[in-house]
């Protein structure tokens, strides 16, 4: 019986790499000359540091672009508020590690809608999917990249 596993991953090396990118390109944007700013990689999170509220918000859109170029989804950033410390702003970014109790919910919920003829079961921080056809998985695959969630799914151990 075909089944398969969906959870929610990010590869941290990629981000990473994100973060050194996004780096060099602090250094030769023309805004951002004579500016301290930079990026700090505190694993697995990311400290954005500048001198105004309205520059860590371009570096969040930097951040975002370059996570983009190394296929990482920008739906696993969860960008906290933003602080100030006399006249540098700090901000960070975690990015989310498996799946919410409430959106494996919503996800098991949105897939009985469909009626479509698989089990899906809630396991730790996965959902589990099971059923007849691989062409029912591969449905439901479809159904979850055009549900509009607010996290990013892999679908792993697929097994015939």
């Amino acid at each position: 019986m075909p089944s398969m596993d969906i959870v929610s991953e990010t590869d941290l090396e990629e981000v990473r790499n994100a973060v050194d990118n996004a780096n060099r390109e602090i250094t030769t944007r023309f805004d951002f000359r004579g500016v301290e700013a930079s990026f700090e990689w505190k694993k697995p999170n990311v400290v954005l540091k500048a001198e105004g509220d309205f520059q860590l918000k371009q570096m969040c859109d930097m951040l975002r672009s370059q996570l983009t170029k190394r296929n990482v989804d920008a739906k696993a950033m969860n960008i906290e508020t933003a602080s100030a410390t006399g006249k540098n702003w700090s901000q960070q970014v975690n990015f989310k590690e498996g799946i919410e109790k409430d959106v494996a919910k919503k996800v098991v919920k949105l897939i009985k809608e469909e009626k479509l003829k698989v089990q899906a079961a809630i396991q730790g921080d996965s959902v589990r999917v099971t059923g007849k056809k691989r062409d029912d998985l591969q449905a439901v695959m479809r159904l979850l990249k055009m549900a509009e969630l607010e996290q990013s799914f892999q679908f792993n151990n697929f097994k015939d």
